[in-house]
């Protein structure tokens, strides 16, 4: 009876999409032991059988964390079955994989996702002769739209009639073969997966390589006429790529010859030698118009009615700004909670505590989640549709002058969400100065914890605009062009570097997957809110209501925090047109804690010191124009990013000198681009 089994299969393949079909909400994530790549485990629906969902891997061969991660679990846990996932539409590529994992001693179910696709190019996969060249049962399914999957579970479960062990001796030659008996034999008893291990000592595997073998069989392998020109991990790699071949060129039949596919037709244009950067920034800018302007912005107000009461609803629309009288208006649940507790007999300062504190500043956060949401589910749509992957080519050229790669933007990509996966993300990328090159830029994107800081100024100062919100993401594109070229030239200096990507068919996105992925999302933003960003607000609260003797006091210029932020109001104020204001000082480096912190705690001071709103009257943040709030964001966005990123960075640096050089090199690149900014505005 199978108890235990591990999803395995490549990036892409649709591998964390039949996860979450097969296991519906009885999953959980966490992280792998000792290291930061995500795990998921669950059980399948429907049954007691426990699924693990290895990282997406490309081969056995230890070259990423996420192949180290796989082949470890596989074979020191030992799940009773492998379910390796196999894109149809990618063949050739996923079963270099099938082939490793077929020599395991383990029981192997392929599952070939996806062929709906693949017949809509014409081809189709002889099944029953792929089961004879595998020697394993064989599946078909859509994970997409969730097609053989009832057929796929009832297999897991009698996986023990349907599957035998392979034992797959016939990949190689027979003189090959016979080193690899004459290896097993020598092989510690204790070693598990014999046949495996030998493979792997023959292309010189660290794990399982050792000067035993060395001497004893090298003679044996450098006698084989095949290894003559090429050493031998190329000789196993090249018998086993024509071995896959004739796999292929057997099971894959052609029906339709020279049909063209939709997604060539798609890439005809949207990866055009002209049109393909035009068309970039276009679907970016329109992104960024739906999520905070259009149709995110006109959610802000109704939010934050929710939170602090008013009588009117403000539309901000790219071509102008409507009003929606409500007549007596909302309450509020700030000043609801003021109110009851005055009359419970509580105290005012109890009341401003909860009302101005609490709710002030966690509400000026929570007020930016529609827009967030509608942000993640256009991203998601967008990557599950298959056009993200074909970013990663548009800008590779690009970033092979930079000393990077393609394969560096899909950590930015990631970035736009949180910086924190986007960083530990990097990790798949094998060369040392890319990886620390591409470390180091990858909070320059701007998160969802920065977007409630540019729907704030682009609401209070620019008239919601919203064009300045697509021109920051797109300012962000420049500033890691800028700062790759500067690093590659004077501090990382770095070659050009190969990316080799498939980029996958086009096709309708999962509704369930974007729900949940948008979903996730949208909760880790929250909780955020609910801790990280409630404690910091209370604090703020406490520091604008106590002096430096800690006494209470009412007048906020007299308040510790007052104290604090005149201390390095100087550092802050050519970025803000010389201006020197503690309160937009202590904001922006509440901002290393957690981002959204700037504009709670810019809330919370509003609230104590002067209440209405942030930016109106004669108030301690009514002295921004356009230049200073764009100095200001600039700074609040590209200088070091929050605590929980800068320990990602710590993790994935593993140099305290390239920790802190990371660090002064983003936080000084942020203060002078922003104060040349402030100061031009000067003197304008």
């Amino acid at each position: 009876m199978v108890k235990s089994c591990a999803l395995v299969g490549n990036q892409n393949s649709g591998k964390t999409l039949l996860f979450n079909v097969l296991t519906g909400l009885n999953q959980k994530v966490g992280n792998w032991p000792g290291v930061t790549v995500e795990r998921k485990d669950g059980l399948i629906k429907g049954t007691k059988i426990h699924i693990t969902d290895l990282p997406g891997i490309y081969s056995l061969s230890p070259y990423t964390a996420e192949e180290e991660i796989s082949r470890t679990f596989i074979v020191n846990e030992k799940p009773d079955l492998i379910i390796n996932i196999i894109d149809s539409t990618s063949i050739e590529r996923a079963l270099y994989l099938t082939t490793q994992l077929m020599e395991l001693d383990t029981k192997v179910l392929i599952v070939l996702n996806m062929e709906d696709i693949l017949a809509k190019k014409g081809y189709h996969i002889d099944i029953v002769e792929l089961e004879k060249k595998l020697q394993t049962k064989c599946i078909s399914i859509s994970a997409l739209k969730k097609t053989g999957i009832k057929e796929l579970i009832n297999v897991i479960k009698n996986s023990d009639e349907l599957i035998p062990e392979a034992k797959y001796h016939h990949i190689f030659p027979l003189e090959v073969e016979n080193v690899i008996s004459d290896v097993i034999k020598e092989i510690d008893p204790n070693i598990k997966e014999k046949r495996f291990a030998a493979i792997k000592v023959i292309e010189r595997d660290n794990r399982y390589y050792n000067r035993f073998f060395e001497e004893k069989f090298a003679s044996e392998i450098k006698s084989l006429e095949l290894v003559k020109k090429v050493d031998s991990e190329q000789l196993i790699a090249s018998l086993r790529y024509d071995y896959i071949v004739k796999v292929r060129d057997e099971v894959v039949l052609n029906k339709q010859k020279n049909k063209e596919t939709i997604t060539n037709k798609i890439d005809k244009v949207l990866l055009n030698k002209w049109a393909a950067i035009p068309i970039f920034l276009i679907v970016i800018i329109l992104v960024y118009l739906l999520s905070v302007g259009l149709v995110g912005g006109a959610t802000v107000g109704i939010v934050d009615m929710l939170f602090n009461g008013g009588d009117t609803i403000e539309f901000p629309l790219p071509w102008a700004s409507y009003e929606v009288s409500l007549g007596e208006g909302i309450k509020g649940l700030g000043p609801w909670l003021s109110e009851v507790i005055i009359n419970a007999g509580g105290s005012e300062w109890a009341a401003s505590l909860v009302a101005d504190g609490a709710v002030a500043g966690v509400g000026a956060v929570l007020n930016f989640v529609p827009q967030i949401m509608i942000l993640f589910l256009l991203l998601s749509l967008l990557e599950t549709s298959g056009y993200m992957a074909r970013v990663t080519f548009l800008f590779d050229r690009l970033f092979k002058k930079l000393g990077m790669s393609g394969q560096s933007l899909i950590p930015f990509i990631v970035g736009t969400g949180c910086s924190v996966p986007a960083i530990m993300g990097t990790r798949t990328i094998q060369d040392k100065e890319e990886h620390q090159m591409t470390v180091t830029l990858t909070p320059f994107m701007p998160c969802s914890a920065k977007l409630p800081i540019i729907s704030c100024f682009v609401g209070g100062i620019f008239g919601a605009n919203w064009g300045i919100t697509a021109l920051m993401y797109i300012m962000a594109i420049v500033v890691i062009i800028i700062s790759g070229y500067l690093l590659n030239k004077f501090f990382v200096k770095k070659h050009s570097t190969s990316y080799i990507t498939e980029l996958p068919e086009y096709h309708a996105p999962s509704i369930s997957y974007v729900v949940r992925d948008v979903g996730e999302k949208t909760w880790a933003f929250i909780k955020r809110a609910g801790t990280i960003i409630f404690l910091c607000s209370v604090a703020i609260w406490v520091l604008l209501n106590v002096n430096y003797e800690f006494r209470y006091t009412t007048n906020v210029e007299e308040s510790l925090l007052a104290d604090i932020g005149r201390s390095i109001s100087f550092l802050f104020a050519p970025m803000l047109g010389m201006n020197f204001s503690w309160g937009a000082s202590v904001s922006a480096v509440q901002g290393l804690v957690a981002k959204e912190l700037v504009v709670s705690s810019m809330e919370v001071i509003t609230a104590v010191g002067e209440g209405g709103d942030v930016f109106a009257g004669n108030g301690l943040f009514s002295f921004f124009n356009g230049f200073s709030a764009m100095g200001y964001m600039i700074f609040t966005l590209f200088s070091a990013p929050c605590f929980g990123a800068i320990g990602a960075m710590k993790r994935e640096l593993n140099s305290g000198h390239d920790f802190w050089r990371a660090i002064f090199f983003q936080t000084g690149l942020a203060w002078i681009l922003a104060s040349l900014v402030g100061i031009w505005g000067v003197f304008l």
